[in-house]
């Protein structure tokens, strides 16, 4: 007989059976498909990149979950990242740089506003501090300290400590490098000063008590099956938005107050971030000079909550999405989840509505709060959690209009939706949306296998991104019974195919200005994060030293012939080229799996493998390497599978159109 060829359609597809499925794949894991035919993902490898705070993790590691990643370029040509995490938010500059703590001060006290008590033989100190307003694991810096009399020094005082538990309203506890002894009995002078940074935030949603724990605007699970005003709510997770205003940096903690950095005229010197509050100031260094400081003068209707905060590109309205209204109707200090505010042009302070100027507000109708906004070519996508409406600049009078794009859609989370070439993608509560000018359902092969496998109560951590080199849309999401998003689905949308696999990864961000796709990662363990860069080697380089990348891809079952007899495959030609490998044996393992119908096993004992006399007993996979021309097979049955694996360091691989030279094998 001729030789068989095995030509799979690209993409993988569960929504039917593996026989139905018959010449497609059924099953992946670091794979994507390029021009049709499947091959390995690439390599990735850390960010070597540390902290500059005094609280500082391990080297190439950040404080907490990272979802949020922002690169531009300064004027002085600087490649900054910004990375938001639920304990901070970062700068860094340069591939490998440090990742400075730009996190803004929301309290300075005056002096001797802050006292200390320690308890000896303990580590723990308790600091009262009056209407402080902290949380547990929030962070404060103190200054002028003097020592407590014994072990506890002012060397230890003045530094950065995370909190370790709130007492009350105007006590909390952090813990010393050492513990006191019987002589640590002062107060630490009346010159203390506690600087406290913003609230931190959830690393992942966890269910509260009491009457109206949900919040009015809170950005609750989309399955929450309680909701404000009732006994149990969400903690609010934290999630960043950011956008640049010039070179300059404006980002908010989704509920929170917007903020604003600005680029220091020493670009190696980076300043916190501060608070743009309704009525304050914000202070920039003269960048011409490089000394004094230029004063911006807020005013009092600056939205002071904001859930999403962005700059229109070419325009520069400062956008708030859901925010507080002070001149408004429905509520001046809470949340109008519906509401859309801009500033006046080319401003982040002024906000309130005048002939002069063309601040305004609109409030969106159909849906119960704004989910997320996403900038285009040619329009801004606003969508609320039934809705997708399109923003246009127009010019004054009106300034912006709002056209209904669609309704009756969903979206999962904030960071759920991704643009490339102008077409907007994004990820439902249920199935996948697409616009291109209108609104269409995504039509997805996998849409069963990844929603009756999600955990909806961690929902909001899902993340889009694009990987451009490929063509492709990633989203990263939590399975059942996972707090962390674990998996991945990818839309390659030139080959209109999905693939799937086990990744954990927080947030991801495509390659515009640095080499490489980058995410981030987590870990329980320490509590901190890594910045990994994709599509980088060919193996796992976030550990050291790196470890191979276990991919592998199955198809569905193939009938020999027409399934009605059994066959005899006796030999199979491989079709892999190893391009890319840096290893010196690159090599892959093709496994044959057969089995009599589709109700039974993968060989099973009613469907037994051949045994031959030259080692095949039982024997199903076999190994190909960089020259092997074929492999002897030796399996019988109904219908077969193919899959091909690779878990060693330094491998990439593709596979072709593999042949079989199979034999007809009786009927029984």
């Amino acid at each position: 007989m001729p030789l068989s060829k095995l030509k799979f359609k690209p993409g993988v597809n569960r929504e039917m059976t593996t026989l139905s499925n018959e010449q497609g794949w059924f099953e992946t894991d670091k794979v994507r498909f390029r021009y049709g035919f499947p091959e390995k993902l690439g390599g990735w490898k850390s960010d070597t990149g540390t902290t500059t705070s005094i609280l500082a993790p391990a080297s190439g590691s950040f404080w907490g979950v990272c979802r949020s990643l922002w690169n531009w370029l300064n004027l002085t040509g600087y490649n900054l990242l910004g990375l938001g995490t639920n304990l901070k938010y970062y700068i860094q500059n340069g591939n490998g740089g440090y990742f400075y703590d730009v996190t803004p001060i929301r309290l300075t006290t005056s002096a001797g506003a802050v006292t200390f008590t320690a308890t000896s033989t303990s580590k723990n100190i308790t600091v009262t501090c009056t209407a402080n307003g902290a949380t547990t694991n929030d962070f404060v810096t103190f200054s002028g300290a003097t020592g407590l009399g014994g072990a506890i020094t002012s060397t230890i005082l003045n530094a950065e400590f995370q909190i370790v538990s709130i007492i009350d309203a105007n006590n909390f506890v952090i813990q010393s490098s050492v513990a006191a002894n019987g002589s640590d009995t002062g107060h630490g002078g009346s010159s203390t000063v506690g600087a406290f940074q913003i609230n931190t935030g959830a690393a992942i949603y966890g269910s509260t008590t009491g009457w109206g724990a949900g919040s009015w605007g809170g950005f609750n699970p989309p399955n929450a099956s309680t909701a404000w005003g009732q006994s149990q709510g969400y903690a609010q997770l934290r999630l960043w938005s950011q956008s640049n205003f010039g070179e300059n940096l404006i980002f908010c903690a989704r509920g929170g107050a917007m903020n604003f950095w600005a680029v220091n005229p020493t670009p190696s010197i980076f300043d916190r971030g501060q608070v743009i509050v309704a009525g304050g100031t914000i202070t920039q260094k003269n960048y011409a000079t490089g000394s004094g400081t230029t004063t911006v003068s807020v005013d009092a209707t600056c939205p002071s909550q904001v859930n999403i905060v962005m700059v229109s590109d070419s325009t520069r309205f400062t956008i708030a999405l859901g925010a507080n209204d002070p001149t408004g109707v429905i509520s001046t200090t809470s949340i109008d989840p519906m509401m859309v505010r801009w500033s006046d042009q080319e401003s982040y302070s002024t906000w309130l509505p005048a002939i002069t100027n063309q601040a305004g507000s609109y409030r969106l109708s159909q849906g119960s709060q704004i989910i997320t906004g996403i900038q285009t070519r040619q329009e801004i996508l606003v969508f609320t959690d039934s809705a997708v409406y399109s923003m246009q600049y127009i010019g004054a009078p009106y300034v912006w209009s709002f056209q209904q794009m669609g309704s009756s859609i969903s979206i999962v989370s904030q960071n759920a939706v991704a643009t490339s070439n102008n077409i907007t993608y994004w990820m439902g509560i249920d199935k996948f949306y697409v616009y291109s000018g209108k609104v269409d359902t995504l039509i997805c092969s996998l849409r069963r296998d990844i929603f009756e496998n999600f955990n909806t109560d961690q929902a909001a951590q899902v993340f889009a991104g694009i990987n451009e080199g490929f063509n492709e849309i990633w989203w990263f999401y939590p399975s059942s019974g996972s707090n962390y998003p674990d998996k991945y689905v990818i839309y390659n949308y030139v080959e209109q195919t999905w693939y799937n696999g086990n990744l954990s990864r927080t947030a991801w961000m495509g390659n515009h200005l640095r080499q490489y796709p980058m995410a981030t990662n987590y870990s329980t363990t320490s509590t901190s994060g890594k910045l990994i860069y994709h599509e980088n080697g060919t193996d796992d380089g976030s550990v050291s030293p790196p470890i191979a990348i276990n991919s592998f891809i199955q198809s569905s079952d193939f009938d020999i012939g027409d399934g009605d007899h059994f066959g005899y495959v006796w030999r199979i030609v491989p079709d892999v080229t190893f391009d890319g490998s840096t290893g010196a044996a690159p090599v892959v393992n093709m496994t044959m799996l057969p089995r009599q119908n589709p109700g039974t096993g993968y060989g099973r004992t009613d469907n037994p493998t051949v045994i031959s006399g030259n080692n095949y007993l039982n024997q199903r996979t076999y190994e190909v390497q960089k020259f092997t021309q074929y492999a002897y097979v030796r399996v019988r049955g109904r219908q077969m599978a193919l899959k091909i694996s690779s878990n060693t360091l330094g491998t990439q691989w593709q596979l072709g159109t593999p042949r079989l030279d199979v034999r007809p094998d009786g009927q029984r």
